[in-house]
């Protein structure tokens, strides 16, 4: 038979493979069988809905694990819904999971068949996996979805996708934070796109994307569609897969299209359905893919930072518009010659949000003009300064990106190549729904 197999390494290096036919353990148990098996080789067996988890971890106050089958049911029901599913209509489903500290009392038991072949964290076969204990709460916790998004789809939705999408959407719809209840179970929050790293503790995509960046080393949208499983060995290419299946997910440019695509087959054909889909554009898509990268912060805006990459209109005389300071890069109208000299003066007030510490305890409204405030800075600029920048689709190193040519609200600037000239105010592309207000800028031949 068949089968479709997930092994994850550390999280500093993890591993997806594609291997060759095996067979798979004889006669699985159900559920039920499985739990009693466990029982009887002395594992403690946690159970809930839509998880049976045996494990050999002592039982520790507040690590968590108890908690997992519970949380573990709550997610099931967003990924019925992500694929438009009714949980109902799955009553018999249920994933088999071992949480395993010593391998072999597991294998010793029966419960490690030798076709599972050596993993470092994780490994997923149909509707079973296994997974090494972790010391992080959070991280294990996030582990056991991860694999249960893969039981999911290998066995709901028949899964035979290729990687980018296989590892992107288990990272994807394992995403998420807790709330603690006071007399109750936490609950499960679905963050596919975290608002905060304190949510999802070690798990990193933001910060390697954000690394890659700076170093010129971001992935290409097209080079990680197409990779092979033989490709998949570091957490850059996770972080690449996630980032892939959120911006298909949540732009507003795609997330009809893919929404649709996601509800037809999950096989090998996947990819080429997605470039056969409506108005895909698979420069545009690149080209977004490049923005989002180049940006990617907790909590980022898709609606608001969406970009218009209209060619617009030379400039020939004095020129005013205003720029928006909730939304991302706008995109001026106005196409700037390379070499060519100009002026942009900037006025105006917007509100950034606000900050605690008020008097009385009320937050304090933040106000910026054009040169920004000082009293909180991003990405080496104060909050609320206008920026703007040039599209560089061939950069001499790295990929395409925006490069600022001007800041401030009084400034003279070269051209840096024929195209459109693009605006902003400087913000995190987490943080825009909170702004209020536009500057006004002018912009003439210098």
């Amino acid at each position: 038979m068949t089968s479709l197999q997930r092994f994850h390494g550390t999280w500093g290096a993890s591993f997806l493979c594609l291997v060759l036919p095996i067979a798979s353990p004889a006669a699985e148990p159900a559920a039920a069988a499985f739990a009693e098996s466990a029982r009887r080789a002395g594992f403690r067996v946690l159970e809930g809905e839509r998880l049976v988890l045996a494990t050999d971890r002592p039982a520790r106050a507040g690590d968590g694990v108890s908690e997992l089958p519970g949380v573990f049911d709550q997610a099931f029901r967003v990924w019925c819904d992500h694929y438009g599913l009714a949980a109902d209509s799955l009553p018999d489903w249920r994933a088999r999971g071992c949480l395993i500290v010593d391998r072999e009392r597991f294998r010793a038991a029966g419960l490690l068949p030798a076709e599972v072949p050596d993993f470092t964290n994780g490994f997923c076969l149909n509707d079973r996996f296994w997974l090494l204990d972790q010391s992080n709460p959070a991280y294990r916790r996030h582990l056991v979805l991860h694999e249960g998004v893969h039981a999911f789809t290998l066995t709901v939705r028949s899964l035979a996708t290729p990687p980018w999408y296989t590892e992107g959407i288990a990272e994807y719809l394992a995403t998420h934070r807790l709330e603690h209840a006071v007399d109750g179970p936490p609950r499960f929050v679905s963050t596919p796109l975290p608002d905060r790293a304190a949510d999802v503790e070690q798990l990193g995509r933001i910060e390697r994307l954000q690394r890659l960046h700076a170093a010129g080393e971001s992935p290409a949208f097209d080079a990680v569609l197409a990779a092979t499983t033989a490709g998949h060995g570091a957490v850059s290419a996770y972080a690449a897969n996630w980032a892939v299946v959120a911006m298909l997910a949540r732009h507003p440019r795609y997330a009809p299209s893919f929404a649709k695509l996601e509800r037809g087959p999950l096989d090998a054909a996947f990819t080429e359905r997605l470039a056969e889909s409506d108005g895909w554009d698979e420069a545009g898509a690149s080209r977004d893919f490049d923005a989002f990268t180049g940006e990617v912060e907790y909590g980022f805006d898709f609606a608001r930072s969406a970009i218009d990459w209209a060619p617009g209109r030379p400039l020939m005389a004095k020129t005013q518009l205003q720029v928006e300071a909730a939304r991302g890069w706008q995109n001026s109208g106005l196409v700037l010659a390379a070499g060519r000299r100009y002026a942009l003066v900037a006025t105006g007030r917007v509100v950034l949000g606000t900050v605690a510490g008020g008097e009385a305890g009320e937050p304090t409204t933040l106000e910026s003009e054009p040169r920004g405030i000082s009293l909180r800075w991003y990405r080496g600029r104060p909050i609320g300064r206008l920026l703007a920048a040039q599209w560089i689709e061939r950069p001499q190193a790295g990929r395409p990106r925006f490069e600022i040519v001007a800041e401030g609200g009084d400034a003279a600037f070269t051209a840096a190549l024929d195209g459109p000239l693009y605006l902003k105010i400087n913000e995190s592309p987490g943080q825009l729904a909170d702004n209020q207000g536009a500057l006004t800028v002018v912009i003439e031949r210098d």
